[in-house]
């Protein structure tokens, strides 16, 4: 465990980084120091480089920004009332999201704390993940956590989230919604979900939540099943000790659920796949803005050498994907369900000296057999669509669960 958090993560792990940030960011120099045992990712300021360092365009953008400043410290109104902090804050979001981006975005200083800790798997709340549900146009309960506040008080996947503490939300809100939910140890927050048609509110009380989402279950014919909702920090170890549970309790065969998981670490979903792989073998590759190819391989031999399924589907992204084409292209597994989401890229997280942060897209990856999935997707094995009686795929009976019968029936 040890040899394992001196590792720098290539994914949404914290790089610890010396930053000099000006108001838009414009001077710094990045430079990277590798060697064998250790890696680290500088920003530093040299007030020698700075004006090699600014493009003409940067001064240009400095310059027009101070003139707006100007402007409004004039003209404004409530020019008495301006918050420097939230002015310096919008316009660095505004200027990271001209990228078009989806996934890169500055985080300020007073939101990195709880950001780190959901990127962790530790934070305080009342335990539920969430996922934007464009059918709906909602926040929907994915999974509520076992043994929180959400699940205790009887909310439930597939739930949508109306209002927190009255006011609504949409699932355009699916970044900022998390925000709101959580918030000091002990105090009350309340949730109105929807369910079936019909509106419920919940007054819950704010726990700290130490993730620890997943969950097993015996199948007939000796067949262990394993529900991987996210790629959270030690991820793998609980995965470990889930699958040796499933083995003292007679499981000869192996069911992997990744539907409806989002991601999260890489490295997490990396380790879980050298289980299973033998050595050497290509888990997936990856590539810089320099063109710079990194290969990941497995480093051990595989621990577990039960027949696997894994279970996948359009929600099914990022680290997700990673184990999903490193098991399907070394022929370690089977895909049963529906093409996959399509996230072919990593962000790395940068945190810098003032607080803040930058989540960053920072590589394009590929499968072993060096294929891009980026908005393309896995297609499974075996492509199985559910019933069109499925009111929602975040809420399955087994009894409707079709591609899990599919699966069941490629073990016997």
């Amino acid at each position: 465990m040890e040899e394992k958090k001196k590792r720098i993560y290539r994914t949404i792990m914290i790089i610890v980084l010396t930053a000099f940030v000006t108001f838009m960011l414009t001077s710094f120099w990045m430079y990277s120091n590798f060697n064998e045992n250790n890696q680290t990712l500088s920003i530093t300021e040299n007030g020698g480089l700075l004006k090699e360092l600014t493009s003409s365009s940067d001064s240009n953008i400095e310059k027009y920004l101070n003139k707006i400043k100007t402007t409004i410290d004039k003209y404004y109104l409530w020019n008495n009332n301006i918050n420097e902090e939230d002015l310096k804050n919008g316009a660095i979001e505004g200027y990271v999201a001209g990228l078009g981006d989806e996934y890169t975005e500055y985080i300020p200083a007073d939101k990195m704390k709880d950001y780190k800790d959901n990127i962790m798997g530790s934070f305080v709340g009342v335990g539920i993940y969430m996922v934007a549900d464009e059918k709906s146009d909602r926040v929907l309960v994915y999974y509520p956590i076992p043994e929180s506040p959400a699940e205790k008080a009887g909310i439930k996947s597939g739930d949508l989230i109306i209002s927190v503490d009255g006011t609504e939300y949409t699932a355009k809100d699916f970044d900022r919604i998390a925000s709101f939910i959580k918030g000091e140890e002990g105090t009350k927050v309340n949730l109105v979900i929807e369910r079936e048609g019909e509106r419920l509110s919940f007054d819950l009380i704010r726990e700290k939540i130490t993730t620890n989402p997943i969950t097993i279950k015996m199948l007939e014919n000796d067949i262990g099943y394993l529900k991987l909702p996210s790629f959270d920090d030690d991820t793998a170890n609980g995965f470990k000790d889930k699958v040796n549970e499933l083995q003292k309790q007679g499981a000869k065969k192996l069911i992997i659920d990744l539907r409806n998981n989002g991601g999260g670490i890489v490295d997490e979903a990396v380790d879980i796949a050298d289980m299973f792989l033998d050595k050497g073998k290509t888990i997936y590759s990856s590539v810089d803005n320099k063109d710079k190819k990194t290969v990941t391989s497995s480093k051990n031999d595989p621990i577990f050498a039960m027949n696997v399924i894994i279970l996948v589907n359009e929600n099914s992204a990022s680290a997700s994907e990673i184990l999903a084409c490193s098991m399907q292209d070394n022929e370690r597994a089977k895909l049963v369900g529906t093409k996959t989401y399509g996230k072919g890229i990593i962000q790395t997280l940068l945190s810098l000296a003032d607080g803040s942060g930058l989540k960053i897209t920072t590589e394009q990856y590929y499968t072993p057999k060096e294929v891009s999935i980026h908005k393309e997707g896995i297609k499974p094995d075996e492509e199985v669509n559910l019933p069109d009686t499925v009111k929602s795929v975040y809420r399955l009976e087994e009894s409707e669960d079709t591609q899990l019968q599919k699966a069941v029936e490629m073990l016997k």
